[in-house]
């Protein structure tokens, strides 16, 4: 299918053929009839692509902050690594579409094959041939609305967000400053209330369809004169609310709002206007100042939109599901017109030229909308332009084909590019949930195809290994289906999030007799090496102690959600147990876990301490916490052994102290054992398996993970029992 990407180096816009979106259960795949580019909006967007990365930096002082915190704590090459992989991505863009539904999800709800819709969602409503959409931002659209008034829906839902902050009846006088897209369909809406409607702009063109929706619209500046003017036949007492819904990072807009506003009237912010608010007026009016966030309740929280859990009704009306709903029947009724406002029509092919109108100042555009041609989707796209083509990556020799399964951070940051200095690597198939992503990564780390189901990836007779880097909640069922596919397979940890996925992996590996391991990369860190040698033939046990300055996570990212991310002890805290169990040379016999953070469950605690018990009498606890400041360094290991003490500080340095005197190894750079890892797992499926780490360590490892959970809900120590784990 084809999909519309910008890049995020220069903000190119490209049309590109990438395989369609993966049905997921909470909603439906649509097939986009039209597609709106919101001028105003996407125009930022485009802005923001083709600025320096100096520039990029000054707009967004937030993410430069994190960035040079990420420095601090990764290195600058690891982080240079991070940010360059970064801008080389291409961004799926678009946010307002509608269509026809082509298959619906096991857990949607109100929608069928063959309904037309309208859709929402920066992350889901993007401009292409085919949208994997979350029913709640999903709303059916009547016959008498056409498909291409429709796809202004999630825009009008942004409108009436607006509107409804600003609580205007029947009667009100409202101002709108800036009669762009959102502006003019905020007038309309206000006049659908029964509102009195003066409209703001600074070309005349756009005042001219305000007049012609039935407001009293001027051209003018801000400022006191703009006031004045905007004032004129009006009462003293100004007006009872102002909304803005402008572009510009200049505070004048909200001056104006003050200006003209009547004691104790409102201000409500929807477009993206500075903020400088005078202080004066709107305390000697006592003004209210209101931000209208997008497109109503719901936006931005992941278990709406995501998950397509709704509010109910009786808390919160107007959801943004309801406000798109609403939109739809206002245009059913002719309440709503948007057929003035479409400026452009272009077809899917001709996107660069869309967006050629919507970056020039000098060509007026407001509604410029996409159509996109019936087609027949196809289940893989052949990239081969510019890059490794399917004929051209046959594995011959001592080479090994592998197929990547998943692509975020930690496989284009990490695990690729520790494949990528391995000869014997050949890129295979890449499959991701989005086309466009697996278009990106495909192309720029040179695989031959990008596939439309993971089965394809397991399937293909040149793949001798798979690589699982998806979302936690699929590692298992993947690593499973790779196995009985015939396949050496590697895991980014965790291997499971629950023991029943963990026995399920177990008996397939059983079955097969085939080779999986697991992403327990601080095992093939030089400096645990170091540490490890120091260690050979020890006497008695040693005590040790795991410090992890973890940070914080919020709590709607989707690790912390227990059905798919499994929470951090699952997914992270694994790591150091491993860690542990590598240092210590077995498997724990108990775990005691205590946490720091009495109002999260167990499952989804992240500051807490772990001790594990060895069947040796050694003793090693895991302090793991996200309570800390993520510049100070993440990760110390302290072991203390037949008087030796030895240290690895982040894995730049390690010291072993004995007999009154300390040897210091320093590393030029942060090596926490991924390229090791990835030359171990190359030379397993070459038939030289490491003893570096085992299927039976993976799965011990896993195993005891579980437990922690088990002891943080007892308050108890508890039993690891032995899992036998085949080779």
């Amino acid at each position: 299918m084809r999909q519309i990407g910008q890049s995020m180096k220069d903000g190119r816009i490209e049309v590109l053929d990438v395989p369609p979106p993966v049905l997921q259960p909470h909603g439906a795949l649509i097939r986009t009839v039209w597609s709106l580019i919101s001028a105003g909006t996407e125009r930022a967007k485009v802005d923001m692509g083709q600025k320096s990365l100096v520039a990029k930096a000054r707009s967004r002082p937030d993410q430069a902050k994190q960035v040079l915190d990420r420095v601090r704590s990764d290195g600058i090459l690891k982080m240079y690594q991070t940010v360059k992989a970064r801008l080389e991505e291409r961004n799926a863009i678009g946010y307002s579409a509608a269509g026809v539904v082509l298959a619906v999800g096991d857990l949607a709800q109100g929608f069928e094959h063959g309904d037309r819709v309208a859709c929402g969602g920066g992350d889901y409503a993007a401009h292409a041939e085919i949208d994997y959409v979350p029913s709640t931002l999903c709303v059916s659209v009547p016959d008498e609305v056409g498909l291409d008034e429709a796809a202004f829906a999630t825009v009008g839902a942004v409108a009436l967000q607006g509107v409804r902050q600003s609580q205007a009846s029947l009667g009100d006088r409202v101002a709108v400053i800036g009669l762009g897209l959102v502006g003019l369909l905020t007038v309309q809406l206000l006049r659908a209330a029964g509102c009195e409607v003066v409209g703001v702009d600074l070309a005349e063109d756009r005042c001219d369809l305000a007049r012609g929706f039935g407001a009293f619209a001027t051209t003018t500046a801000t400022g006191r004169e703009a006031a004045a003017a905007l004032l004129a036949g009006e009462t003293d007492s100004g007006f009872d609310c102002v909304i803005l819904t402008a572009g510009t990072k200049d505070s004048g807009p909200v001056e104006l709002a003050a200006e003209i506003s009547r004691d104790r009237g409102t201000v409500v912010v929807v477009g993206d206007v500075g903020l400088a608010v005078p202080r004066a007026p709107f305390y000697e009016k006592e003004l209210q100042l209101r931000l209208s966030r997008s497109y109503g309740p719901g936006r931005y929280d992941p278990v709406y939109e995501e998950l397509a859990i709704d509010y109910p009704i009786g808390y919160v009306r107007w959801t943004e599901q309801r406000n798109m709903a609403e939109f739809v029947r206002l245009l059913a009724e002719k309440r709503i017109d948007v057929k003035p406002l479409i400026t452009h029509r272009f077809t899917v092919d001709e996107a660069a030229d869309a967006y050629a109108v919507v970056a020039d100042p000098e060509q007026p555009s407001l509604g410029v909308l996409l159509q996109y041609p019936v087609s027949q989707e196809r289940a893989r796209i052949e990239i081969g332009v510019g890059k490794t083509t399917t004929r051209r990556s046959a594995v011959r020799g001592n080479r090994v084909g592998v197929g990547l399964l998943g692509a975020g951070n930690c496989a284009t940051a990490t695990l690729l590019p520790a494949l990528g200095k391995d000869p014997r690597f050949v890129p295979r198939g890449i499959f991701t949930a989005s086309g466009l992503s697996a278009r990106d990564v495909g192309e720029r780390h040179g695989f031959a195809y990008c596939a439309g189901s993971a089965s394809e990836i397991v399937d293909d007779s040149q793949t001798n290994a798979v690589v699982v880097a998806t979302r936690h909640s699929s590692h298992a069922e993947l690593a499973m289906a790779g196995l009985r596919a015939g396949k050496a397979v590697f895991v980014e940890k965790p291997l499971a999030i629950t023991e029943q996925q963990l026995a399920e992996v177990v008996d397939a590996q059983r079955e097969t007799g085939g080779f999986l391991t697991v992403g327990f990369n601080r095992r093939f860190a030089p400096l645990t090496g170091k540490v490890l040698d120091a260690l050979a033939s020890r006497p008695g046990p040693l005590i040790g102690l795991i410090r992890v300055n973890a940070g914080p996570i919020a709590n709607d990212h989707w690790i912390q959600r227990v059905e798919e991310g499994g929470g951090r002890i699952v997914g992270e805290v694994c790591h150091f147990i491993d860690l542990a169990c590598c240092l210590v040379g077995s498997p724990p016999v108990s775990v005691f876990a205590a946490g720091a953070d009495r109002a999260k469950s167990p499952v989804l605690t992240d500051s807490l301490s772990v001790t594990l018990r060895y069947g040796d009498g050694s003793v090693v606890t895991i302090l793991y916490a996200a309570l800390g400041d993520t510049a100070y360094p993440k990760e110390r290991v302290e072991v203390f052994c037949q008087g030796k003490v030895l240290v690895i500080d982040d894995f730049r340095s390690a010291t072993l102290t004995v007999g009154g005197k300390t040897r210091t190894a320093t590393l030029q750079r942060q090596d926490k054992g991924h390229r090791a890892e990835m030359k171990a797992f190359l030379d397993a499926v070459s038939g030289k398996p490491s003893a570096v780490l085992t299927f039976a360590d993976c799965v011990a490892s896993t195993a005891a993970t579980f437990k922690v959970i088990d002891s943080l809900s007892i308050g108890l120590p508890i039993e690891v029992p032995a899992v036998i784990a085949g080779e």
